[in-house]
């Protein structure tokens, strides 16, 4: 019997399908965030490259609960899931400035959760709580001058002194450390214990012997401020230690998950929003007669990075579900971050060539994602590190 004309099957390639993560809150949720970027922050985009973003996006975040999706209600949170911070990571991309998304990012997603992990209740009061309404800005201090990948290498000391603890040091591309009202520190607390000889503390950046020495220049990133700090006896309570002594190098490990998860996800999010603005151009700009969009190169150029993106955002929306439900998935978490930021910046690159000459001018914007990008690839463990990790979870 021939099939009548209503019963045969066609594609459709308009109808988006969100993913099972998400639910109809997380959409409502995308709205919001994604109507906010691009009214209150997208138009001084330009502007914010050159100045650098003012404080009040902290607060007017922190107004709007944006700072706080994902964490308690009790500390002045949203009480959501994780899924609600992925949503955050995507959506701020509409803000077309890669420096102000990681800025954020090290408050809710670097700063924050070892805090509200590992803190004293007095602790998460005095800097959990106003970080979540945008009164207090965080900043995480790992990398130093010496020790970059190599953590285990960190040379800041921290020494008993009595109730005290006496802090030397230095730290390097800590990105608010201009702007931060405190840090996370990792410093070096007993040089003979191996991983068992490091220690967090929350130090006050207004604290005697806190230098903010230099306002570091990047090849992107322009949006953030990124400093480097010293530490020259600085001297802070034994209620400034974060979690256990001793134990840091295992609570920064643990830190460094979520930090690669949300990376990954605003890594999708990215090369997503430069190839549907790269592919409006390509339906737009003529050359030989026709839009550069339906010549065959030109066609399959994103065919291939769609395909791309799509595989790199499964592994991340698969590996973030897996992680929210209690799993400590880090194999897969070191996949996705590596992936996902080589895929964001192999897209951005794309993206320029396929806007020719226009795609180097700054007036078209996707220079500028190529240069924000191009971090990911190095932040939160550089490729080379995420691959070693891989390996190794294999028994090599």
């Amino acid at each position: 019997m021939a099939a009548t004309e209503g019963a045969v099957l066609k594609p459709d390639f308009k109808t988006p399908r969100r993913h099972f993560i998400f639910t109809d809150e997380h959409e409502q949720l995308r709205e919001s965030i994604r109507n906010f970027a691009l009214k209150e922050l997208a138009p001084h985009a330009e502007e914010w490259e050159e100045t650098t973003f003012p404080d009040w996006v902290f607060t007017r975040m922190g107004e709007l609960g944006f700072l706080g999706l994902d964490k308690p209600e009790q500390y002045g949170g949203q009480g959501g899931d994780y899924f609600s911070a992925m949503v955050l990571a995507e959506e701020i991309t509409n803000a077309n400035s890669g420096g102000l998304a990681m800025a954020l990012a090290v408050q809710t997603d670097m700063a924050m959760p070892p805090i509200l992990r590992f803190g004293t209740e007095e602790q998460k009061q005095q800097w959990l709580t106003p970080a979540i309404k945008g009164e207090k800005i965080l900043c995480l201090g790992i990398t130093e001058p010496d020790a970059g990948s190599d953590v285990a290498g960190i040379k800041t000391r921290a020494q008993r002194d009595g109730d005290e603890f006496v802090i030397n040091g230095s730290k390097t591309y800590i990105t608010n450390g201009h702007r931060a009202h405190v840090i996370v520190l990792v410093t070096k607390t007993d040089p003979d214990a191996g991983y068992d000889g490091f220690t967090l503390f929350l130090v006050p950046m207004d604290a005697p012997g806190v230098i903010r020495e230099k306002r570091l220049e990047k090849l992107g990133m322009h949006a953030s401020d990124t400093a480097l700090l010293a530490f020259q006896d600085v001297r802070v309570p034994a209620s400034a230690v974060l979690g256990e002594v001793g134990k840091g190098f295992y609570h920064i490990m643990w830190e460094l998950q979520g930090e690669r998860m949300i990376g990954a996800a605003g890594c999708v999010a990215g090369a997503q929003k430069c190839f549907d603005h790269t592919l409006r151009y390509a339906k737009e700009r003529e050359a030989f007669g026709r839009p550069i969009g339906n010549f065959q190169v030109i066609r399959h150029k994103f065919a291939e990075m769609a395909t791309k993106i799509e595989a790199a955002r499964q592994l991340v929306y698969v590996t973030a579900w897996r992680f929210a439900n209690g799993e400590y998935p880090v194999r897969e978490i070191s996949m996705a971050k590596l992936h996902s930021a080589r895929i964001a910046c192999e897209v951005a690159d794309e993206c320029i060539q396929i806007h020719g000459g226009a795609g180097y001018m700054r007036e078209y914007g996707v220079e500028r994602v190529w240069r924000d990008m191009r971090l990911n690839r190095i932040g939160a463990g550089t490729d080379e590190i995420m691959l070693e990790v891989i390996g190794r979870s294999y028994g090599l």
